[in-house]
């Protein structure tokens, strides 16, 4: 959608054509249904919010940005708020709202869309592309594709973009699962359903600090989602439960609530079910505790060891790794260095980027350039 913006507003002739029944299908699920639309972190937020392969969008975000988005956003009547860890989410708390702006703007500046129309076969004659569905056949100068990865094939994505840049002889990196849900081997039922502010979880030299959902399988939320993309399974990842508090601190705190019990002194600091999980196998009584005992207790706030058994699949995963090689995209105009005319953007490269705002940010900036006439 960004892309047809962008060339009907510099007056190329420009067709969407979309298999889906409405446009936006992948975009309505996103930020549980209210669509997180950017973050509005400075640029250095923005590269580390993008783990695979960030800095290839440097030139893109020198030409369209976040702060461009929310300014599209803004001049195009929707109002926009900023939440936590600067996530930016429409007031309306509503992905259609998102979705409306677009289709409004393209109708705007004469773009035409197709919906319910798949594309089949993708040819380049001469100078032309050739392109065909079922019943029908166009050409066009210049062909972007924006068909996204491999994650959530419901939505439409199912490759084929992969698919057409392999027919034009462009290498495809090996894909994979990224912002996975992980699975462990860990006592769900105990903290199912709980949901914690701002933890630490750490694997190696990565340390999130995030949210974190326990669910029915493992674990879910910011925090799980991100350290997804540097663990296959096999590994133990630590999780500190209260990162902004070190162990002398936290002795320090015990040791001035000896008088109650465990669980109503770790309640202060913890959600109850977490307090209780974490007392059951000690004294009753703070002051019961013995110096080993203290230790161990504060250890497991701070470094409780989850071994992770894997990760959910491609299919469940939001984020998918890998993609068309980006040696073979030219950085600043992300035509492609085989063959000219054709464009990638989105999630269809190999770039893969945070949830929090940032793989839409990727998405709209990429789609933005790659729309956008380079002389």
């Amino acid at each position: 959608m960004m892309a047809t913006i962008a060339s009907s507003f510099y007056g190329q002739k420009t067709l969407l054509i979309e298999k889906n029944r409405k446009l936006g299908k992948k975009l309505a699920g996103t930020g549980g249904g209210r669509c997180n639309v950017t973050n509005n972190g400075n640029l250095d937020d923005l590269i580390a919010g993008i783990p695979g392969n960030g800095r290839f969008l440097y030139s893109v975000f020198s030409q369209f940005d976040n702060h461009d988005i929310i300014n599209f956003f803004t001049e195009n009547g929707v109002a926009l708020k900023v939440e936590d860890h600067g996530r930016v989410f429409p007031k309306s708390d509503k992905s259609r709202t998102i979705i409306e702006a677009l289709e409004k703007k393209i109708q705007e500046l004469g773009g035409q869309v197709l919906t319910q129309t798949e594309i089949v076969s993708v040819k380049k004659v001469e100078d032309h592309f050739l392109l065909k569905s079922a019943e029908q056949t166009w050409t066009c100068d210049k062909l972007i594709v924006t068909t996204g990865g491999k994650s959530y094939p419901s939505t439409g994505s199912t490759g084929f973009g992969h698919d057409i840049a392999r027919h034009f002889k462009h290498t495809i990196t090996p894909l994979e699962a990224a912002e996975s849900p992980l699975l462990t081997d860990f006592p769900h039922k105990a903290l199912q359903g709980i949901s914690l502010d701002d933890i630490c979880l750490s694997y190696d030299k990565h340390h999130i600090t995030h949210d974190l959902l326990f669910t029915h399988f493992g674990l879910s939320g910011p925090a799980a989602l991100r350290l997804s993309s540097f663990v296959q399974g096999g590994e133990t990842l630590s999780l500190d439960f209260l990162p902004h508090l070190t162990q002398k601190e936290l002795a320090n705190f015990l040791q001035q609530e000896r008088e109650k019990s465990l669980k109503n002194a770790l309640k202060l600091l913890l959600p109850e079910r977490v307090a209780d999980f974490l007392s059951q196998d000690f004294p009753e009584k703070v002051k019961q505790l013995t110096e080993q005992e203290l230790d161990k207790i504060i250890s497991l706030i701070k470094e409780l060891p989850i071994p992770v058994t894997g990760k959910m699949s491609l299919a469940k995963s939001f984020v998918t790794k890998g993609g068309v090689d980006l040696k073979e995209i030219n950085p600043k105009t992300l035509e492609s260095k085989l063959i000219s005319g054709l464009h990638f953007a989105g999630e269809v490269m190999d770039i893969n980027a945070h949830t929090g705002g940032f793989n839409i940010t990727s998405a709209l900036c990429t789609g933005w350039v790659a729309g956008s006439p380079h002389y």
